[in-house]
């Protein structure tokens, strides 16, 4: 007789995921903002600065990333039903890779408005302009500050700070703009600041593009060596092979494993689940694990299984 043994451990609750431990600082990084954005609409329209506007239009990604992050995080903390097992962890998946997206759209638009102004620069207001960047400048360094930690941890958190980053260094690069248009009356400064903000924003979101597309795919974490996790478990007493192993994360702050362990003995199968999962907790930070335990002849009855479903 065969006989398999498995075990799941408990799926943290939805206040235990990174992003969920850090929304304080989210909710004043949004205030702050989206005060803000307002205040850099009305300084880019009164001084004709592209540079502004283009700023003002990251800022209100910014605004919109961080309103989107809330918004996971609430989903995040509804429980899981019959039909949505894992419950809405993966909200905060979805809303990096919105944020993603719309980063790239945005670089697209402040390229192209870049280049009609080199065609036509407009009269630019350098001292108004100035004084709004400075302010800008200010309102992000206390939003990043505020994100930091989170950054650390969440995804969601993650892509909400690079935007707010970029903003700073675009906040810079404005001021910057404003000064050489105040010292020597060159206008192409603006846009050239304007185009610079857009592409300094591409590598960034590319990197958080293909952090989302990879959660939403089941890839591996990328800080999990497949290959020593699973020799790891080759290695433990009295387990002979290893199949059907996946790693995957379902939010961030959240792996999960599952995986089949042939073992030589099952009466062995108590003492090989405890170890494996020691193993995964201690070596991967792995809490979240589905393990199966069986012996050869269950795991020949499995293969004879699905060779008949070829």
């Amino acid at each position: 007789m065969t006989i398999s043994a498995g075990d799941t451990d408990a799926l943290p609750g939805p206040a235990g995921t990174a992003a969920g431990r850090h929304s304080s600082g989210l909710k004043w990084a949004l205030a702050m903002t989206s005060t803000f954005l307002v205040v850099e609409v009305v300084g880019g329209l009164w001084t004709g600065s592209l540079a502004l506007i283009a700023d003002a239009a990251h800022m209100l990604t910014d605004v919109g990333g961080l309103l989107l992050a809330l918004v996971a995080m609430r989903f995040a903390a509804r429980p899981a039903t019959p039909e949505k097992t894992f419950g809405y962890v993966r909200m905060e998946v979805l809303s990096a890779l919105a944020n993603a997206v719309v980063l790239l759209l945005l670089t697209v638009y402040i390229l192209y408005e870049a280049y009609q102004r080199f065609l036509a620069p407009p009269e630019i207001l350098s001292g108004p302009m100035l004084v709004v960047a400075v302010v800008g400048l200010a309102v992000n360094l206390v939003s990043m500050r505020l994100l930091h930690a989170g950054s650390k941890e969440s995804l969601n958190l993650k892509g909400a700070y690079f935007e707010v980053l970029a903003d700073m260094l675009g906040s810079v690069a404005v001021i910057m703009a404003a000064l050489v248009i105040m010292l020597t009356g060159w206008t192409l400064a603006d846009p050239i600041i304007g185009a610079g903000i857009g592409l300094f924003i591409v590598p960034r979101t590319w990197i958080l593009l293909k952090s989302a597309v990879n959660i939403l795919m089941e890839g591996t974490p990328p800080e999990v060596d497949i290959g020593l996790l699973e020799r790891q478990l080759v290695d433990l007493p009295g387990v002979t092979a290893v199949h059907d192993l996946h790693v995957w994360t379902l939010t961030s702050g959240l792996d999960s494993m599952s995986c089949h362990l042939v073992v030589d003995d099952i009466e062995t199968r108590r003492d090989v689940l405890i170890a494996a999962q020691k193993a995964m907790r201690e070596g991967f930070g792995i809490t979240h694990t589905t393990i199966q335990i069986e012996d050869a002849a269950l795991r020949e009855a499995e293969g004879e299984t699905h060779r008949r479903a070829k």
